[in-house]
């Protein structure tokens, strides 16, 4: 093979490299940002287990988190995907329990010693849910509402 082959056969491989490379990636810049996991607060005492807040998803949030962003509503994201959750539990009780969540999907806690706090985190989708301490009979249920509605969080700072 001569030198000139050589070169027009670099060139084309080179050529080959780069247009491959230019193709990129089929996402944008602007597509919205995923909805950020949503923290509730639950407290179990040896008479009920206590949620707050009690319905999520139903809608833009009425405030924003940051001024700057208060004329600028919530952008909504189309997905039916279920929202990560974060449940940060008080067990207020005297007795050792779970945390159990049911609905149309459930999950439940590993142990949450007597007078102590765990956490729980799952992907929860829309419906209605019912969380009780599973060794705590007496105690109450609450209840939990969470609807189809997903916010970006393109208006949110800080988040990675």
């Amino acid at each position: 093979m001569g030198g000139g082959s050589r070169v027009a056969v670099a060139f084309a491989l080179g050529a080959l490299a780069l247009a491959a490379g230019g193709c990129g990636a089929q996402g944008h810049a602007n597509d919205p940002r995923p909805s950020p996991p949503v923290r509730f607060s639950v407290t179990i005492t040896s008479k009920e287990v206590r949620v707050q807040p009690t319905a999520v998803g139903l809608g833009p949030e009425p405030t924003q988190q940051i001024p700057q962003n208060k004329h600028h509503a919530q952008p909504p994201i189309r997905t039916r995907a279920p929202l990560a959750v974060a449940f940060v539990v008080a067990n207020l009780s005297n007795f050792n329990s779970h945390l159990e969540v049911r609905g149309p999907r459930g999950a439940t806690s590993g142990p949450i010693v007597a007078n102590g706090n765990g956490t729980l985190q799952a992907e929860l989708p829309a419906g209605r849910y019912t969380l009780s301490a599973a060794d705590i009979p007496a105690a109450r249920p609450a209840h939990l509402v969470i609807g189809p509605y997903r916010s970006s969080s393109q208006n949110n700072v800080l988040l990675p």
